[in-house]
């Protein structure tokens, strides 16, 4: 599998701790787009190209211990990640910028847009954690099982796989077996269960302080939430943003459903040009 378009440039940002990687696309106003946690900046594959050709510069990009990132972080948390978003915008020198933050990236942005508003143009946050999830005993032995041990990357993918409700993208197969030997590289399972520890307490704490525009885009159907309207209504009344909840999609709208996330999306920043 391949990037989604021939002309993706693939970068490196060098921090202090490690170097993250990143696809840049097209030109015009800026959009940093980031996976969730255990995924590919590749998510968004099918949905880049619907920006591009609408006229948005899309950077694309691999969170710490992720895709072609380097692992051995150490701090994995959302704000951690929200910090080196806003050195990758300064580092652009194109900014500011519209964030879109995918499941837990999506606490990741907020934390940029509290504390750096002025790098931050809008967020488009997907399927968003913004703060702690509410989890059981059961549920955390539960996770613990499946994801230690010998069988800990089939027991994530089966997790995954099983987020996709609005259908799989044709290339899903292939997508899985990339992302199957990626979990596999020394110290990726690891910075992913350091992120599956972490808090958001933080990035709850900041909600009320964020002026930013927002689009909360929640799947219909997203199992990762017990009441994904409720999720939504909760983001978007926090930070005085719009909410769109995606008829049949789950956790992965952008990947999904990219035409039609990508209409409202279009939409939402058409609006903020105005």
């Amino acid at each position: 599998m391949t990037n989604s378009t021939t002309d993706a440039t693939t970068r490196f940002l060098a921090l202090p701790d490690g170097q993250l990687a990143y696809d840049d696309q097209g030109s015009g106003p800026l959009i940093v787009a980031v996976p969730g946690l255990g995924d590919l900046r590749q998510t968004y594959r099918l949905f880049t190209p619907l920006l591009v050709s609408a006229g948005y510069r899309v950077i694309t990009l691999d969170p710490r211990g992720q895709g072609e990132s380097s692992a051995g972080w150490p701090d994995y948390s959302p704000m951690a990640l929200g910090d080196d978003l806003k050195i990758l915008i300064d580092s652009l020198d194109a900014g500011p910028a519209i964030l879109m933050g995918n499941s837990y990236s999506g606490g990741a942005a907020v934390w940029t847009a509290a504390h750096h508003p002025e790098q931050v143009a809008g967020l488009i946050l997907i399927g968003a954690f913004v703060r702690d999830a509410r989890v059981t005993a059961v549920q955390r032995l539960m996770m613990r099982v499946a994801l230690s041990g010998p069988w800990k990357v089939s027991g994530w993918l089966a997790y995954f796989a099983t987020l996709f409700k609005g259908g799989k993208p044709a290339d899903h197969s292939a997508y899985l077996a990339r992302l199957r030997a990626n979990l596999s590289e020394p110290g990726r399972f690891e910075a992913l269960q350091a992120m599956l520890r972490a808090t958001r307490s933080p990035v709850a704490a900041q909600l009320s302080e964020v002026r930013t525009p927002t689009l909360v885009l929640m799947g219909h159907a997203d199992p990762d939430f017990p009441d994904p309207q409720a999720e939504g209504d909760f983001i978007a009344g926090a930070l005085h943003g719009q909410l769109v909840m995606v008829e049949g999609a789950g956790h992965y709208p952008q990947a999904e459903l990219p035409q039609r996330t990508a209409s409202v999306v279009l939409d939402f920043l058409k609006v903020q040009q105005q």
